[in-house]
């Protein structure tokens, strides 16, 4: 019979080697890409709003919830393998019930401006809620960015994601047509974000969906993004009237403080007086991406000299909107108490051309019962 020394030793050493082992299967897999789901509260009228938070093998993570497929957080390593939060956003659930900034969400049912709010399909002239001055924004007052969707996690042979599903009724936003949206990102293990649009719809209606990520590749709440490095791979952007809508103009970056088709920095020329400098109080514009088709093209680079951190967005659509963060002016108090100043993010949302429904130049936005809509953007993450 053991002493009672000998039997303190004896239990000391079991609950020890339970510990471990119950450690060791409640760590993630080492080198496995995973997905899980929890709880992130609820919306204001009590619905449970979902967290899935996506892994990949390399240790990059994505957070995204169910109510706009917010992205919350995107955790990138840096030149020395630190990870770090590179996206504006809020602790809570709370700050995305309001969140007059998208931060994050999907936009739509038509991303970007519509002049007056209005467009005339097929004869029928409709109105839609003026959110933006005289203009509808990113799809009115209840926009996707509002819209609590279904969702679903998976993993696949490309790597681990969450799926969001949506069906916007006839007459939502004093839109035509049931449409029924998809979009699903997908993590993979070389460091891609993919995101793919998927919609149908039993009516003709305008459609432009997009991604509203704020990025600051120095981290989160870590200073302005003047000393970034872009590259855009377009020769030619839609310049804006006073409301920003475009004036239909296809007008050439070549001697202008639009043109990046050489790496320059954010804040090198983004307080000249070029009068369309002085209309978006920095830059809020689309550029017209160069391509020889459909198909999957380099949109634009970022390169933050800090960090070492880059970002390559590729995608299908025709269009780039370029934000700077020109409207946050300190009065958003973001994750871990950080206040957001005015260029603190930039958004590189693709998309096709803002009013296009009422621009029969641009190319079309419009989708017809019995067509399927498609699109693909990718956002690449590496170091240098």
């Amino acid at each position: 019979m053991m002493n009672h020394k000998a039997t303190i030793l004896h239990i000391l050493l079991l609950t020890l080697f339970v510990s471990a082992v119950m450690g060791r299967e409640a760590a993630p897999a080492k080198g496995k890409h995973q997905v899980r789901k929890e709880s992130f509260g609820q919306t204001g009228d009590g619905r449970p709003v979902d967290l899935f938070t996506l892994t990949n093998s390399k240790g990059l993570e994505i957070r995204a919830i169910n109510y706009g497929g917010i992205i919350v957080s995107l955790r990138v390593p840096d030149k020395s393998g630190n990870l770090g939060d590179i996206v504006l956003g809020y602790d809570k659930v709370d700050g995305y019930l309001q969140n007059p900034t998208y931060f994050g969400a999907i936009v739509g049912r038509y991303a970007n401006r519509i002049a007056h709010a209005t467009f005339t399909l097929d004869g029928v002239k409709y109105t839609l809620a003026k959110n933006d001055g005289p203009n509808s924004l990113h799809g009115g007052l209840n926009g996707f960015n509002k819209q609590l969707w279904e969702a679903k996690e998976f993993k696949n042979g490309k790597g681990v994601g969450v799926g969001f599903s949506y069906l916007s009724k006839d007459g939502e936003e004093g839109y035509p047509g049931n449409l029924k949206v998809k979009v699903i990102y997908t993590l993979t293990d070389d460091n891609q974000l993919i995101v793919d649009y998927e919609a149908t719809t039993d009516k003709a209606t305008p459609l432009n969906l997009s991604q509203h990520t704020y990025f600051n590749l120095a981290g989160e709440g870590n200073g302005d993004i003047l000393g970034h490095h872009l590259l855009l791979n377009a020769d030619r952007f839609t310049p804006v009237d006073k409301t920003l809508i475009p004036t239909g103009e296809l007008r050439a970056v070549q001697g202008t403080p639009t043109d990046f088709s050489k790496p320059t920095t954010i804040g090198a020329r983004i307080n000249n007086d070029y009068e369309q400098l002085v209309l978006g109080h920095g830059y809020d514009h689309n550029w017209v991406i160069n391509r020889k088709d459909n198909s999957l093209t380099r949109a634009a680079m970022v390169h933050e000299p800090t960090s070492g951190r880059v970002l390559e967005v590729l995608t299908t659509e025709p269009g780039l909107q370029f934000y700077s963060g020109n409207f946050l002016d300190g009065t958003i108090t973001g994750k871990n108490g950080h206040v957001y100043k005015q260029r603190y993010g930039f958004c590189l949302e693709t998309q096709h051309f803002p009013d296009s429904p009422n621009h029969p130049d641009f190319p079309s936005t419009i989708l017809r019962p019995g067509k399927t809509f498609h699109s693909q953007t990718v956002f690449k993450f590496s170091t240098e």
